[in-house]
């Protein structure tokens, strides 16, 4: 089907990411290979300019994605072929995209080919590859892409610093800190230092923390936020810098070996202590649902809910969207704002649960009198609080020295077979609790 500018063309999506960056994606065509559709992909950093640069960026890309199907017809037509004797199989000139190598099919991908293909010398690869600048914004992402749609895997040693960089998106200090704690009492024993980045704060000052990483050249990388998207973890895979993500926001599109606590049983098990307490009228303030660990948790309070007869009223579940203390104020005083407010509430994290205590406060709700709160998490705060809190306790430091255990077994050069590990959670019982009143 044709309109009057020309073939149809996809519009793209611009999805909004929960750190706040957009992701831009326009459809490619069929994987010759796998028959899988494919995608450009690029993301925009969060900012008060993201909208527009994502409509800049998607209409670049649509562009792109119409050059690079004519590029794929013409050598359907044998054009490619011909081109190619014309310019005696040199390289295309810096700046276009040539099509991919055929002596390299069958065999390990190299630097010389992915210049090939994004039109550019093999020193300007390299300095996508580590990190190095010297290298045009557009160019960058063109290389940064095919070597991710290539599957590009660094087969060299390189001279890595004597480090582990842990990268985290904004976490809670204290969680921070207790991962960092597991993951330093493993990597200290092999002679190895750990490296802290907040990736949150270097987005926000326009750097890209995935480039500026693969400059520092770590020993490996144990990814722990919730802004990992599928074009960082392409470059760093394709740089050949082992990594383990800890508490990944997805299923992992690629064998990338993850760590988690079993939220989902945490779930049940928050949900099935305040059943055993005799509450059936129970609210739940959510952790943004396209989190992993958000879903798990909810999906484990809805189930136990069910199967105890009391299944979960809609009407008493909201959603947030950063595990924040504000969410928690302002969806607790929604919920304790109806005709019928829920006698206990389980929440997707302390931070949430600490804002229900406020939210309570200013309504004159007495805890556990009137309302009942369970946590997740297990963070210090919880005890100090006035009541202590249920909670669901994660063991932060264990995860880190598990995420650092499958990160050495990778640097060893071993074969990690189990490359998803959940940790079990624990309920810890406290004063903000009791049972409904008659």
């Amino acid at each position: 089907m044709r309109t009057p500018s020309g073939p149809r063309r996809s519009r793209g999506e611009i999805e909004r990411l929960p750190s706040g960056s957009l992701r831009v994606r326009v459809y490619d065509g069929l994987d010759p290979v796998s028959g899988k559709r494919r995608y450009l992909t690029e993301t925009v950093p969060a900012g008060p300019d993201a909208e527009a640069e994502a409509e800049r960026v998607r209409a670049r890309l649509l562009d792109e994605a119409a050059e690079r199907s004519k590029t794929r017809a013409a050598r359907g037509r044998g054009g490619e072929s011909a081109k190619g004797q014309k310019n005696g199989g040199a390289a295309a000139p810096e700046g276009t995209v040539s099509e991919r190598p055929k002596e390299r099919e069958g065999r390990q991908l190299t630097v010389a080919a992915v210049a090939q293909m994004a039109g550019v010398s093999a020193p300007t690869v390299s300095k996508v590859l580590n990190g190095r600048p010297g290298v045009a914004a557009e160019t960058r992402r063109r290389v940064e892409r095919l070597l991710r749609e290539e599957g590009y895997r660094r087969p060299e040693k390189v001279t890595r610093a004597a480090s582990v960089e842990v990268t985290f998106y904004g976490m809670n200090g204290q969680i921070a800190v207790e991962v960092m704690r597991g993951v330093q009492g493993v990597v200290a024993e092999h002679g190895l230092a750990v490296a802290f980045t907040d990736a949150r704060q270097e987005e926000s000052s326009g750097r890209g923390w995935a480039r500026e990483l693969l400059a520092r050249r770590p020993t490996g990388v144990i990814v722990a936020h919730i802004g990992f998207t599928s074009e960082q973890h392409g470059l760093l895979a394709a740089s050949g810098i082992p990594m383990v993500v800890l508490d990944p926001i997805s299923e992992p599109l690629r064998p990338v070996p993850s760590v988690a606590a079993a939220n989902r049983h945490g779930g049940v098990a928050a949900a099935q202590h305040l059943l055993d307490l005799g509450h059936t009228r129970i609210g739940v303030i959510t952790g943004p649902l396209e989190r992993l660990c958000a879903r798990d948790r909810f999906e484990g309070a809805r189930a136990a809910m069910e199967a105890a007869g009391a299944p979960l009223d809609r009407r008493l579940v909201r959603t947030g969207m950063w595990f924040s203390f504000e969410e928690g104020v302002a969806l607790g005083k929604e919920l304790l704002g109806l005709a019928d407010p829920p006698t206990a509430l389980l929440c997707g994290n302390d931070l949430q649960a600490l804002g229900v205590y406020e939210a309570a406060r200013h309504a004159g709700v007495g805890i556990p009198g009137d309302l009942s709160v369970v946590g997740f998490d297990d963070v210090t705060y919880t005890r100090w609080c006035g009541p202590p809190m249920s909670t669901v306790r994660q063991p932060f430091a264990e995860m880190g020295a598990t995420a650092a255990k499958l990160l050495l077994e990778q640097v060893a050069g071993r074969t990690v077979t189990q490359t998803r590990i959940e940790l079990a959670t624990t309920l810890v019982a406290r004063a903000s609790t009791a049972p409904p009143k008659d």
